[in-house]
């Protein structure tokens, strides 16, 4: 045992602990090494870090439940993380807290069929569920960008979306039951096989509570039969604002595909650069998919619908596809935008914020006239038929207060977001990046009865502490918890 990597001082406080841990999960499921730890210092916004004190590895719902009543016995906070894909920094360790992770956690429980759910581990991978009811003609319709990689208790947690959630709903409308560990080490059951249960809807208030009121450690999803028919188009726009103006018309005309997206020029040229699709026009301002499915008479009349509708607003070329491999690769395009950000600078910070689809428009004018007062390039990707924006800010880490100017640029869009009708978030989450904006759209008494929830199920505070609601401190302090980690290393060696 390398204790003396621990932080100098917590010998004592620690060594007990990490033998009551290791009691439960066995040696190699604590992870203590300094140099390890730092494979778990952030989740998918890395510009937030925190080393955690100790990392957990449990397998089973008794382990969890073992391991929270440790932390709960001697007061330590801890923090929930799945596969680490989260995009507000709400698996953002806490310094002198456990990190449970439940990576190892990834077993498919049962599939039933006959009732069209499935129960599994919350680790197991978002496009695994897929994959194994596929066979049967079934699928599970909540797909984030990142589905090949998230996992389903992450999912649960930020109640993620996906390029589905526009017709099908985001990951609370698919959660029919959850067993759940409480932040006291106890473990509970909510929901069910069915959709509607009496007494209070708890599985509903405990998707998308960030990790915050406990962990869940089996979930049960429904799932739905693939859809007799499913066609995807793809329209190249000579401007951002004729294909904004082409989905309100889409929407307003009674059709509800099963998703609407959209990407700018800067996009474009960034995913035909990494993934070269062939399919996206590198000169279009921007590009609109949409995707119809069910009965094969609907999707054709309304494909000739939407056909029309985009050359009414000036659309400069069509491609479409009804077979699997072409709608696939039509879509590969958008499914690797996040990553093909990365091509175009250093860094990039992406925000979560939603809106009306009437003001799209007019928001992403907004945005543009951001980009252009502080002389940052903002690509912007989006589910366009729910209004979920998802701007992506270009910058570089290495130049001297480019993250903070950058922090400042995502607090004026969420901003834009709030005024316009919307969100902070639409499938993200508010985490440690938007907690302290959550008083731009919640008055105090909205914030209180809140807390009334959080402290009756988490009453020591202890499960993911300073996460969505904001705290006397600086919005910034997230950000500087890497240079107080890279002083406290300095200190060690």
């Amino acid at each position: 045992m390398r204790l003396n990597k621990l932080f100098p001082g917590t010998q004592d406080k620690w060594q007990p602990i990490i033998k009551q841990l290791e009691t439960i999960v066995s040696e190699d499921g604590v992870v203590r090494r300094r140099e390890e730890l730092l494979t778990y210092e952030c989740d998918g916004l890395a510009s937030y870090r925190q080393r955690p004190a100790l990392v957990v590895l449990p397998r089973t719902t008794e382990e969890v439940a073992a391991v929270v009543k440790v932390c709960h016995d001697n007061n330590l906070p801890w923090v929930a993380r799945g596969a680490g894909t989260g995009l507000s920094g709400g698996a953002l360790p806490h310094g002198e807290g456990v990190l449970i992770v439940t990576a190892r956690m990834n077993q498919i429980i049962t599939q039933d069929l006959d009732n069209h759910c499935i129960t599994m581990q919350p680790g197991v991978i978002n496009n695994w569920v897929t994959q194994a009811v596929s066979g049967a003609g079934f699928y599970y319709a909540p797909d984030p960008s990142s589905q090949i990689i998230c996992s389903i208790g992450g999912n649960v947690a930020e109640n993620s979306g996906g390029v589905h959630c526009l017709k099908y709903g985001v990951t609370t409308n698919h959660v029919l039951g959850l067993k759940l560990v409480t932040t006291e080490g106890e473990i509970i059951d909510v929901g069910g096989m069915i959709t509607e249960m009496p007494g209070y809807d708890l599985t509903g208030l405990f998707v998308g509570s960030e990790g915050t009121l406990g962990i869940a450690t089996e979930i049960t999803l429904r799932i739905l039969k693939r859809p007799e028919s499913v066609f995807v188009l793809l329209a190249n726009f000579p401007t951002v604002e004729d294909s904004g103006a082409a989905v309100a018309e889409i929407i307003s005309s009674g059709i509800i595909p099963a998703g609407m997206e959209i990407m700018d020029n800067l996009s474009i040229n960034a995913v035909e650069d990494v993934v070269g699709t062939g399919c996206y026009d590198r000169q279009a301002a921007a590009v609109l998919l949409v995707e119809l499915d069910g009965l094969k008479v609907e999707v054709e009349a309304y494909r000739e619908k939407v056909e029309s509708i985009c050359q009414k607003h000036n659309a400069t070329g069509i491609t479409s596809a009804e077979d699997l491999d072409t709608r696939a690769k039509l879509w590969k395009g958008r499914k690797a935008a996040f990553a093909a950000a990365g091509q175009m600078s250093p860094n990039y910070f992406v925000q979560d914020g939603v809106i009306p689809r009437t003001k799209l428009v007019e928001v992403l004018a907004e945005i543009d006239a951001l980009s252009d007062r502080y002389g940052y390039k903002i690509a912007n990707v989006f589910h366009a038929g729910d209004g979920n924006l998802h701007p992506l800010i270009l910058y570089d880490n290495a130049v001297p207060g480019a993250f903070a100017t950058v922090e400042e640029i995502g607090g004026e869009i969420l901003k834009l977001c709030v005024d316009a009708g919307g969100s902070l978030s639409g499938e993200h989450g508010i985490g440690a990046d938007k907690n302290c904006y959550m008083p731009y759209m919640f008055n105090s008494t909205d914030l209180e009865t809140m807390q009334y929830v959080r402290t009756a199920l988490n009453q020591k505070g202890l499960a993911n502490p300073d996460k969505i609601f904001p705290t006397p401190r600086s919005c910034g302090e997230a950000a500087n918890a890497q240079k107080i980690q890279q002083f406290k290393d300095a200190e060690l060696y």
